[in-house]
């Protein structure tokens, strides 16, 4: 994982352009603490193509890993990499018959990937996380694109004179083009300018509704083998555990692995693993997180804040993930807190459970889907944009202290595998007990060697956002309040009439944002519309009561979420009075 920087056609002198490369390049160096290197190209008169690279030491800790690279075997070809490559472990034998490999770097693949299938497709031959950048001075064409779902943020946009910026983060070039844009998952661009896209599944098909049935044995064993190849590197690993289902499931995988012998810890400098929560004191992530960990045996590291540490944090965590949705910022931030403290434990990679909820529809508003059809295109809609949500919080909030979080749960295979299944399936009601993503849990459930705790495999949803405190939102709003005036606010319109604030979180949300980011391209880089519970816009229609009540925290659903989780609670000696506030807050 990195930071990547790229200019080309610019215009001015060497000196010139090598001094803004660094200054530009220097914006994300927090997502490359460990070493930068620039190559500066000459493509014209006093024209230049810039590469630049914030490196973060995952795979070949080597200073034969440092990026960018140059093709051994055509050194007219540079190339650099944001990501992870998973299949690289596996197609390396094969090309080491026909190239020359200078590192053990899974990035130094990308090259060999374009000789062998051209422009057009090498991207489709990449199985991983990744925002990638080539230039092949043999034709003098360039190439950017972005990883099928957008795991790995990429921004672009051009000058007055024409020339071509790309950056990890938005902070790098958003003052230097007339106007600064998104990169599209799935697509590349090249030296002509046209965006075309290179992922084309099933699934993006909007009126295919798929059919396949439900294999569980199969469903278990296709993510064992993501999990597989996902946590390998050479760099210590974590876990982020919430107590949820899903980073339970990848932790219970990661357990299995150790004790088969498939993970050799001591190769990667550890002696266990470590896991991590973070929460308000008392949460219900905390509490569960810790029955997992325990569970496994892991090193686990329960992080606790307060509500007045984590206002303090806001401000610095919207400049950081480049945001100012609501239910972003108020995840984040206790993330990029919890990330702040692995930092100092020296670990560099972790996995995460990012994804499931909108492969499987484990959001607590699918409970209100009226049909297989429904749910399955809110499920293409939720993907769809998922790269301005989850994952560009899980990537932003944690590589701004040098963390890369991997989500297996969003491998490229295992989302066309999950988005084939017959959505009938993946409905609340289809199974007994009546829980969302009863089909994943089925698929771990194991009463003989259990992957996950019977009461955390069935436990039900809870927004990492509502998860780490209930009174973390109840704060939010209070300063936000105190904050800005009722004079300030209704004149939200008139200060901010693009993506106008629709209440005093929003507001201070989007003041900070702006003072940063000023210009309205930037605005529009971030997702606005009406939610509730995190569903999408068009999912509003599904009930009367959510066009009443868009509220994006997940105790919006308040009648499905109260049930269960009073009932778990009551059964749990360690009831805390924060926990006990779930009632409280229920009942407004």
């Amino acid at each position: 994982m990195c930071g990547i920087l790229a200019i080309f056609n610019i215009k001015g002198t060497y000196i010139e352009v090598r001094t803004l490369a660094y200054d530009l390049s220097k914006r994300q160096r927090h997502r490359g603490p460990d070493r930068s290197r620039i190559i500066i190209i000459e493509a014209g008169p006093n024209t230049y193509h810039i590469l630049a690279h914030e490196r973060l030491n995952i795979v070949d800790l080597s200073d034969r890993g440092r990026q960018p690279f140059q093709l051994v075997d055509d050194q007219n070809i540079y190339y650099m990499q944001n990501g992870e490559l998973y299949n690289y472990w596996s197609i390396k034998p094969e090309f080491e018959k026909k190239y020359k490999f200078s590192s053990n770097s899974d990035s130094e693949i990308v090259g060999m990937l374009y000789k062998e299938y051209g422009p057009n497709d090498f991207w489709n031959h990449m199985d991983g996380m990744h925002s990638t950048i080539l230039l092949d001075m043999n034709n003098k064409t360039y190439y950017a694109g972005r990883d099928h779902i957008g795991i790995i943020p990429l921004y672009y946009g051009y000058n007055k004179d024409g020339a071509l910026f790309l950056s990890s983060e938005l902070k790098g070039i958003h003052d230097q083009v007339v106007e600064v844009r998104q990169f599209p998952p799935g697509h590349y661009i090249d030296q002509t300018h046209e965006i075309k896209k290179w992922y084309n599944p099933l699934w993006h098909n909007f009126d295919h509704i798929p059919t396949e049935e439900i294999n569980f044995q199969e469903m278990r064993d296709k993510f064992i083998d993501v999990v597989r190849r996902e946590v390998k590197g050479d760099a210590p690993f974590g876990l982020f555990i919430s107590g949820g289902v899903d980073s339970s499931i990848v932790a219970g995988i990661v357990a299995k692995l150790i004790k088969n012998g498939e993970i050799d810890l001591s190769k990667r400098g550890m002696r266990k693993v470590h896991s991590f929560c973070i929460g308000l004191e008392g949460s219900p992530d905390l509490h569960f997180a810790r029955k997992v960990a325990e569970y496994h045996g892991f090193e686990h590291h329960s992080f606790t804040y307060t509500v007045e540490e984590g206002l303090d944090y806001i401000p610095e965590v919207i400049y950081h993930t480049e945001t100012f949705n609501n239910t972003t910022i108020r995840a984040s931030t206790p993330m990029y807190m919890m990330c702040r403290r692995i930092k100092a434990l020296g670990i560099k990679i972790c996995l995460t459970g990012e994804g499931s909820d909108e492969l499987f529809g484990g959001y607590l508003y699918f409970h209100k889907a009226p049909n297989r059809v429904e749910f399955h295109q809110e499920l293409i809609r939720k993907l769809n944009d998922l790269h301005k949500y989850d994952l560009l919080r899980a990537n932003k909030a944690c590589l701004a202290w040098g963390i890369e979080t991997r989500p297996p749960f969003m491998n490229k295979s295992w989302i066309e595998y999950v988005m084939s299944i017959d959505p009938k399936y993946k409905m609340i009601n289809a199974f007994q007990p009546q829980i969302e993503k009863y089909i994943l849990r089925k698929a771990f459930e194991d009463l003989e060697n259990p992957f996950v705790p019977q009461e955390i495999l069935w436990r039900q949803k809870e927004q990492f956002s509502d998860g780490v405190g209930y009174s973390w939102r109840d704060g939010i709003i209070e300063r936000a309040n105190q904050l800005i005036s009722d004079q300030q606010f209704s004149q939200a319109s008139t200060t901010y009439p693009l993506s106008t604030p629709r209440d005093k979180e929003q507001y201070w949300f989007r003041q900070v944002y702006s003072t940063a980011f000023p210009s309205d391209s930037a605005a529009l880089t971030v997702p606005y519309g009406k939610s509730i519970a995190c569903s999408t816009e068009k999912a509003l229609e599904w009930d009367e009561a959510f066009k009443k009540n868009t509220d994006e925290s997940g105790r919006a659903v308040l009648s499905i979420h109260n049930d269960a989780l009073k009932e778990i609670l009551q059964e749990e000696d360690k009831i805390t009075d924060e926990s006990i506030k779930v009632q409280d807050h229920f009942q407004l």
